[in-house]
C-alpha cells in the first residue's frame, strides 16, 4: 500500500526556510516521493486555521515514507527548518483499493 506525507507548515523566516526547500527534495527523490500538492491554494474548513503551506507527497509504501522522514538526508534538511517554521507532518497509509 502506498504511503502519504501530509504536512502543514507556517514559515516565519522565508530566507532560511529556502535552504530546507532546496535540500529536502533530494531525500524525497531518493525514496521515490512524488509531490501531489505543494503550496497553492488551501482552506481549512474544520478544526484549525488554514496553514500557509499544505503539502502531500506520495510514496510507493508506508515504510518508504517513514524511511525518508528518518533518513540522514531529510533530517539534515530539517535542521534548516528548525526555529523558522512550525510544521506538522503526518504519514498515513493508503487504501488497498478505492472505496466507492
Amino acid at each position: 500500500m502506498k504511503g502519504y506525507w501530509i504536512a502543514h507548515v507556517n514559515v516565519s523566516d522565508v530566507e532560511q526556510y529556502a535552504e530546507y526547500t532546496r535540500q529536502a527534495p533530494a531525500a524525497f527523490a531518493r525514496y521515490g516521493g512524488r509531490f501531489l500538492a505543494r503550496g497553492g491554494r488551501s482552506q481549512a474548513l474544520e478544526g484549525r486555521n488554514t496553514p500557509q503551506r499544505s503539502v502531500v507527497i506520495e510514496f510507493d509504501s508506508y515504510d518508504q515514507a517513514l524511511a525518508c522522514y528518518h533518513s540522514p538526508e531529510y533530517q539534515a534538511a530539517c535542521s534548516h527548518r528548525q526555529g523558522v517554521a512550525k510544521a506538522e507532518v503526518i504519514i498515513v497509509e493508503g487504501l488497498d483499493e478505492l472505496v466507492g
